[in-house]
């Protein structure tokens, strides 16, 4: 459901902290599979400039640490929430097939063709996922808007603050 198919001021205050916070998960779990996505990206791409700088395919080992630390430790655009285990999310598995299905375990035994087809499928994917992230930032945006009008106005209780804390249990 849409902020485009509903009035997020018609919504009662716990459907509107749930379903923010349900928004909230699936954006975890995007965010999660794009950076693994980017991450693998960065690794073909190297291969590829690798094999662009020298004649004998080497290895890109050497580069190993700056780009995964690039990709999977970098600073997130919003404030981090306790992490689930996404591995087994269905877009980690359908990434995982995507690399699969192209070799990747071994880019330095993929031809240039294959090696330049996994890169255009992997940067579909993972252009796919960022357009889902800005779906969901709309979406968590408008439902957050809502939540901040209501404590503004007064028309929710200030005191339920702490309700709207994703982690209390």
């Amino acid at each position: 459901m849409s902020t485009n198919e509903f009035d997020p001021r018609q919504l009662p205050l716990d459907e509107l902290r749930s379903l923010r916070a349900g928004l909230q998960h699936d954006d975890d779990a995007v965010s999660y599979v794009r950076r693994l996505a980017q991450a693998r990206l960065d690794l073909a791409r190297a291969e590829l400039r690798n094999r662009a700088a020298t004649e004998d395919v080497s290895s890109i080992t050497g580069e190993l640490p700056s780009i995964l630390s690039s990709q999977l430790t970098g600073g997130p655009a919003r404030p981090p929430r306790p992490a689930d285990d996404f591995s087994e999310h269905p877009l980690a598995l359908q990434l995982e097939d995507l690399c699969s299905d192209a070799g990747s375990a071994d880019l330095g035994s993929m031809s240039l063709d294959q090696l330049a087809s996994y890169i255009a499928a992997l940067h579909e994917f993972e252009q796919a996922r960022s357009v889902e992230r800005k779906e969901l930032f709309s979406r968590i945006d408008a439902l957050s808007a809502e939540l901040v009008r209501r404590y503004r106005d007064g028309e929710a209780n200030v005191d339920g603050l702490l309700g709207d804390d994703d982690t209390a249990d």
